[in-house]
């Protein structure tokens, strides 16, 4: 495994990391802690999380998951702006966004579900039209002023936003956001144009999720869907679902034809693809065997030659 910088900042993230969105929600703890020491002893420093991923239930399995290794050898991100209904099904007026309110309720409540005294990062899972940027900007200083954080960062902020948020902490003096999370995969590549640039210019680090497309660039989906799998269960599949068109299974296809002529796995392919471009950190996986993790991690060992991602190039379309 190999370790990058999150952009200009001095913490180092393994290039693969572990995340837990829709894998955890209804895994046991055993499940849970045996994919995290798989993750943990093949060189997988960073795991992310959230409050929303499944109320709460995601973070508390990390937190249990994490626990027989040294807190200071691995970094821990966790996010919050979605409601995250504790009150459910009367969820309170300020139980979403990214107010003052808000982030401070949550990230209490986040250290209090991972067992932790700290997040490395905390992360604005989107933007908060309803509420001043420098509002935000104000409540992660003050959160890593107190030692409660020690980075923070956005996930899926547009170029200007993030523009924003940095000219404003660099005014006020304030601790920057240091990374944001895009989705991102050889078939979404929306963000390339300007929030790549942005974050290298500002010295973001990204980390990304989503790399395999909902499990789509796996190429188990190539000859229909298989039981057991995402695609196949009526809640978890509905992202990917939408994903299964005929020219993105047609691309696919081909791109598994690569994967085999190299030996490797289509999955590890698609990670290796995404870790070509330096502005990423880390890209972070999702799996629910370890079989999963141990293809995915291998992704930061598989350099492409020129020769290789100009054939990718051809079939994605440039």
């Amino acid at each position: 495994m190999k370790y990058r910088r999150l952009g200009i900042w001095g913490v180092k993230l393994s290039e693969v990391g572990f995340g837990s969105w829709l894998t955890l929600n209804d895994s046991e703890l055993d499940h849970a802690a045996d994919l995290h020491r798989t993750a943990y002893e093949n060189g997988i420093n960073f795991f992310d999380t959230a409050n929303a991923y499944g109320r709460g239930r995601a973070e508390v399995l990390v937190g249990k998951a994490l626990e027989p290794f040294r807190r200071d050898s691995y970094v821990l991100a966790t996010k919050l702006f979605w409601p995250f209904e504790q009150n459910w099904p009367f969820p309170g007026a300020n139980d979403r966004g990214l107010s003052r309110k808000h982030i401070f309720e949550q990230c209490h409540a986040s250290l209090q579900r991972l067992d932790t005294e700290y997040i490395d990062l905390y992360q604005c899972h989107r933007y908060d039209n309803e509420t001043p940027v420098a509002e935000t900007c104000r409540a992660m200083n003050d959160l890593i002023t107190q030692g409660k954080v020690l980075y923070w960062g956005v996930s899926e902020w547009n170029a200007e936003q993030i523009a924003e948020a940095v000219e404003i902490c660099d005014d006020h003096n304030w601790h920057r956001p240091v990374s944001n999370q895009p989705l991102y995969n050889m078939l979404e590549r929306h963000w390339e144009a300007e929030v790549f640039p942005t974050c290298a210019r500002l010295g973001l680090g990204i980390v990304n999720f989503s790399p395999l497309c909902e499990g789509l660039l796996t190429g188990k989906y190539n000859n229909g869907v298989p039981k057991n799998t995402r695609a196949a269960h009526e809640q978890y599949g509905k992202f990917i679902k939408e994903r299964m068109t005929e020219d993105n299974l047609k691309i696919v296809r081909k791109l598994t034809d690569i994967a085999d002529g190299l030996g490797v796995p289509m999955a590890t392919l698609a990670i290796a693809w995404c870790l070509r471009r330096r502005e990423l950190t880390s890209v972070i996986i999702g799996a629910s065997k370890s079989s999963q993790i141990l293809d995915n991690a291998a992704a930061s060992d598989l350099e492409l030659d020129e020769n290789v991602t100009e054939r990718i190039d051809a079939i994605l379309g440039g």
